[in-house]
């Protein structure tokens, strides 16, 4: 992206800003220029204007330390007289950038770290330290908030402090290896504790790791990239899901690939099911992870027992299952998902004396030619499955009958930022962004009053937020304090922007339900990866 455009746009309006304080004779508060130079400061960084970001933190700095106050006119001047030099030379010449931002790749792709540590000093510390390796980092302070994080975002590696307020972080940990005891996560153990029978207690329960605090850092980020890399290598050998025992994803193109073939030789046509357990996240979260496993695992030996030799089913990811039904039409395989769905709503799982019936919903699609791709396949299959999920659930929709109506899911963005620069890049940024299962719609708002007033999170769908932590009006915090009193707070993911240096504030954004935070400035593409990575791993 060039950033040309908008570093000229935050020029003027440094220039406007300036021009409205030193022209009127309004009264100029304390928190309004803090205001000012946490916004510039934020900005800058972002921009890559190096000597005006260096220049607003050492102001800050200044500022921070004096009484809440009103300024005079020539006061004000005087304290920034500095920034006003810095402005007309950045209209005269190019600043020559003295320091080189790493900039992660956009890759959906990116390993996630996930790190659970009721310690906000070591969790920003780490946090801050592991990005710079083009990781997203998951911060979590809660361990049962931090526990559904990690069923929702599947992280790549888990980091986990011993000492964790209300459970201990050994028993987090075996609650966690109960769901993957064969599904390889590397997961490691920091400790201030280094006693032999921790650390022997900790591998038995499935640690692939264990480090004893101090950290070094460096050595860190070595050892995570080493578990990266050997999961890696397992993911691709292994071909059976590890709790449903089903095939899954990374041999579904083999035999997808298997049945072009037989398009080609045999001029035989065959067809691909999609089918999604309804309101999971419900069960999950009424019922708990463990009975969630035990209803998976009963959905999966319902569909080996009742789909023929021939067909062959996958568990494509979460409660997402796929089946491919070789030689059979599009309506044949209707009617036979269909029985199944009537089969399986009618099985009561018995669960903490109480019986409960479990629906799904399905979309179907039937290739014809080898031309197409698995992937327009399952594209295809899924906007049906949203379909059958708009139209009322537990029902078959399919791709191919063109009187249906194949809706993406709807997914409300929504970004609240007083500085109208930053909320412009983000808008261009998240309008190029390929989110193909999602119907985006994208808003912005000055402050959090103007976003609760438009009453948009009354819309249907799911939203995702992407809030400044510093505001006028109603701060960042206020907003999500708002937030998570709203019903179906479970349906909105939270992305915080923050210039705060104060881990209390952080601390209690994670409390409060942002599902991460990212500390102004920030690299553009950085920014944009974690986008992509949170929404596409948004169940």
């Amino acid at each position: 992206m060039d950033l040309n455009k908008y570093k000229n746009l935050l020029i003027q309006k440094i220039k406007n800003q300036l021009s409205m304080w030193f022209e009127t004779d309004n009264a100029i508060s304390y928190s309004e220029v803090l205001r000012f130079l946490d916004s510039l400061h934020g900005s800058a960084g972002t921009l890559q204007l190096v000597g005006l970001h260096q220049l607003s933190a050492l102001l800050l700095e200044q500022i921070k330390v004096e009484d809440e106050r009103i300024w005079e006119k020539a006061e004000l001047r005087k304290f920034l007289n500095e920034l006003i030099s810095l402005i007309d030379k950045y209209e005269t010449f190019s600043e020559k950038e003295a320091l080189q931002h790493k900039e992660r790749r956009n890759d959906e792709r990116v390993p996630v770290i996930q790190i659970i540590d009721d310690d906000i000093s070591m969790l920003i510390l780490l946090k801050n330290h592991l990005e710079q390796n083009g990781w997203v980092v998951a911060a979590n302070t809660d361990p049962k908030k931090a526990i559904s994080q990690y069923y929702d975002l599947n992280p790549d590696c888990v980091i986990i402090d011993t000492n964790l307020s209300g459970i201990n972080g050994i028993k987090l940990l075996e609650d966690i290896e109960k769901h993957t005891h064969r599904h390889f996560v590397p997961k490691i153990i920091i400790s201030l504790m280094n006693e032999k029978e921790t650390r022997l207690k900790a591998y038995k329960l499935g640690a692939e790791d264990f480090i004893e605090k101090p950290i070094d850092l460096e050595e860190l980020s070595v050892r995570i990239s080493r578990h990266l890399k050997r999961k890696k290598v397992l993911d691709q050998l292994v071909l059976v899901d590890e709790l449903t025992q089903l095939y899954n994803r990374k041999f579904l193109l083999d035999v997808y690939n298997r049945c072009l073939r037989d398009i080609k030789r045999n001029k035989q046509q065959f067809s691909i099911a999609i089918l999604d357990l309804d309101h999971f996240k419900r069960i999950n979260d009424s019922l708990g992870h463990i009975h969630g496993d035990k209803i998976l695992a009963a959905f999966a030996s319902f569909l080996k027992e009742h789909t023929r030799s021939s067909d062959t089913v996958f568990r494509y990811g979460g409660d997402k299952f796929v089946i491919i039904f070789e030689n059979a039409h599009q309506i044949e395989v209707a009617e036979i998902v269909s029985r199944l769905l009537t089969k399986f709503t009618s099985i009561p799982f018995h669960i903490e004396e109480e019986n409960h019936l479990v629906t799904f919903s399905a979309g179907i699609y039937t290739i014809h030619h080898q031309e197409v791709s698995l992937e327009t396949a399952i594209m295809a299959a899924e906007q049906a499955l949203y379909a059958a999920k708009t139209n009322g659930r537990a029902r078959v929709e399919n791709a191919n009958n063109s009187k249906v109506e194949l809706p993406k899911r709807k997914l409300f963005v929504s970004i609240i930022d007083d500085d109208p620069i930053i909320r412009t890049m983000l808008i261009r940024i998240l309008n190029v962004m390929d989110f193909s299962t999602f119907d985006i719609n994208l808003a912005e708002f000055g402050d959090g009053v103007q976003f609760f007033n438009s009453n948009r999170l009354e819309q249907k769908g799911e939203h995702f937020l992407i809030i400044d932590g510093v505001m006028p009006v109603m701060d960042g915090i206020e907003v999500l304090q708002k937030v998570q009193k709203i019903k179906y707070s479970h349906n909105i993911h939270v992305l915080m922007l923050t210039g705060r240096r104060s881990e209390a504030d952080i601390e209690k954004a994670l409390a409060l339900g942002a599902d991460d935070y990212v500390t102004k400035p920030f690299s553009i593409k950085e920014l944009q990866a974690r986008i992509q990575t949170l929404i596409k791993r948004m169940k």
